[in-house]
């Protein structure tokens, strides 16, 4: 009984966390799903903007104009929520953490956040602009371009998760030179292996266009020689981690 009961209070305590994390998102989308088609119509700007006089969006199925505004809103209020999400699960880990992993974590759960608000934000200022402009300056003679409301949901989604999980990449490698897996001078080394992996995996997680590939692989890229230069101040040294494996701190 006295191993279970440890067990039972990290589980409810667990489920309160993912309860609270939960009821965040929700709460989101209560405050803004009122305004569901706006957010829709702004999204949608950069296909707008780019489609000729005579084209426009269209909605092939009847329920579409409700649910695609509506699926919308619940992912950017997943999005939006993403912080105090994120600070549950700091909450929860953070007792049973080192001192030293407390020094990395904290930064690295604030940084994770503005990454992958910027990569969003570079999708939709950046590369939707670009993307939509060649998809239908591209379009045949005698064919109007008019794309699904629900298609084009679906296509944006997957670039936002795309972006904003690319964006990511520095902290990966901070957090694999920190827990030992390699070192910035290794990772240096297979600099050309990486480049090869940056193109392959904008193959995977965007549309088949080149473009989006490439406008994904290139800041990838960039962010992995920055991801080098910030692992270098995160390195644990020797003694610091032999002092705290010591004299663990508890947390509170």
């Amino acid at each position: 009984m006295s191993q279970q009961q440890p067990l039972i209070s990290h589980l409810l305590e667990l489920r309160n966390k993912l309860l609270k994390a939960i009821g965040s998102v929700l709460l989101v989308f209560i405050a803004t799903v009122y305004w569901a088609n706006d957010i829709y119509h702004y999204v949608a700007l950069p296909l707008m903007q780019s489609l000729p006089e005579t084209g426009s969006m269209i909605a092939t199925d009847v329920a579409a104009p409700f649910f695609a505004p509506f699926k919308l809103t619940l992912v950017l209020s997943f999005f939006v929520a993403i912080p105090y999400v994120l600070f549950q699960i700091w909450s929860f880990v953070a007792p049973g953490l080192y001192k030293h992993e407390k020094r990395l974590i904290v930064p690295l759960l604030a940084s994770s956040t503005l990454l992958f608000y910027l990569g969003i934000a570079f999708a939709y200022y950046v590369v939707f602009p670009v993307v939509f402009g060649f998809f239908t300056s591209v379009a045949p003679d005698g064919v109007q371009v008019a794309t699904d409301i629900s298609s084009y949901l679906s296509f944006i989604l997957k670039l936002f998760f795309a972006f904003g999980l690319a964006f990511e990449i520095p902290v990966a490698v901070v957090l694999l030179c920190w827990a030992g897996v390699t070192t910035p001078t290794e990772l240096r080394q297979k600099r050309p292996y990486i480049v090869v992996g940056a193109f392959v995996i904008g193959m995977l997680l965007t549309p088949p266009d080149i473009i989006s590939q490439t406008m994904l692989a290139i800041p990838m890229l960039l962010l992995f020689e920055g991801g080098l230069l910030a692992a270098k101040m995160y390195t644990p040294k020797e003694d610091e981690q032999e002092s705290e494996n010591e004299h663990p701190e508890s947390g509170s």
